[in-house]
């Protein structure tokens, strides 16, 4: 791995590292935000943070205020990138933002020429886990979260590895993408034609068939004037999947709020105390 940056904040540490990834074949960025608490006698758990659509890594860290409350929980936080990066990495070729680079959708992609790099479920859910826990003083105990498109990819990792991750929550998740414009477009170019292929991914189909005695606790938070509410993110179907299979989730709807981060830095305290609950 390769230290990109460096800054002390809120009595931890914010780093960033660069390094090669066997799962997207091609150079891979991620930050990590390590409490003053971590060390090789005392590892702490880990909160995966997942951007959303034409975000980095620079995102969350920037602009979510949540080191405050991470330092004083003692929980280290770790935010890949959206998807892969590079020259011979294939883009949408109308160079849209809602698909292609910086919305790799979380998933691994089956069609070409999106199947050679595009495989960020793996590399979220084996790869860097397995690299964070082999180099920083991190214990095995996991949470997950993310907004929007990262919200989905939070749910569809938790969902698909109850026995992974503690923990679950959201911001304005695309929670039901096989019926919204957003991911058909994105399944459809990394998965194919065959919509029976998408259920893998979609956090509805996920909660609707999940096993009983294996079901991790899912916070969402959604604003009630996010733009894309509607169309997009259609959390009533989330609510509806969970009701139908009795499942834990906690779906709160917030007056007033949209899908910026204004919203997230206004809840993701809360967030993070909810994270502790099940991690600490």
């Amino acid at each position: 791995m390769e230290l990109v940056s460096e800054n002390k904040v809120a009595g931890g540490w914010h780093r960033r590292y660069r390094h090669r990834s066997q799962h997207t074949h091609c150079d891979m960025t991620f930050a990590i935000f390590l409490p003053e608490q971590a060390n090789s006698d005392q590892p702490v758990p880990v909160l995966y943070w997942l951007s959303g659509l034409t975000c980095t890594d620079e995102n969350f860290m920037q602009k979510a205020g949540a080191f405050k409350r991470a330092n004083e929980l003692g929980i280290a936080i770790v935010a890949p990138d959206t998807s892969p990066r590079g020259h011979d990495v294939a883009d949408d070729p109308d160079e849209s933002y809602d698909f292609g680079l910086g919305a790799g959708f979380y998933v691994n992609a089956t069609q070409p020429p999106y199947d050679k790099h595009y495989q960020m479920y793996s590399y979220v859910s084996e790869e860097l886990p397995a690299l964070i826990e082999q180099h920083f003083p991190v214990s095995t105990k996991r949470a997950i979260a993310g907004h929007s498109m990262g919200g989905h990819g939070a749910l569809v990792v938790g969902l698909k590895n109850p026995t992974r991750y503690h923990s679950i929550s959201a911001f304005s998740p695309i929670a039901n993408p096989i019926d919204c414009p957003w991911g058909k477009k994105a399944f459809t170019g990394y998965l194919g034609e065959d919509q029976a292929l998408w259920q893998a991914y979609d956090a509805c189909h996920l909660l609707r068939n999940s096993q009983d005695d294996l079901r991790v606790p899912i916070r969402v938070d959604q604003g009630e004037a996010d733009q894309f509410l509607a169309e997009q993110l259609k959390p009533e179907a989330l609510a509806k999947a969970a009701q139908a299979s009795d499942y834990p989730l906690a779906l709160t709807m917030h007056p007033g709020y949209d899908h910026s981060y204004f919203f997230i830095s206004s809840f993701i305290d809360a967030h993070l105390d909810f994270h502790a609950q099940h991690i600490k």
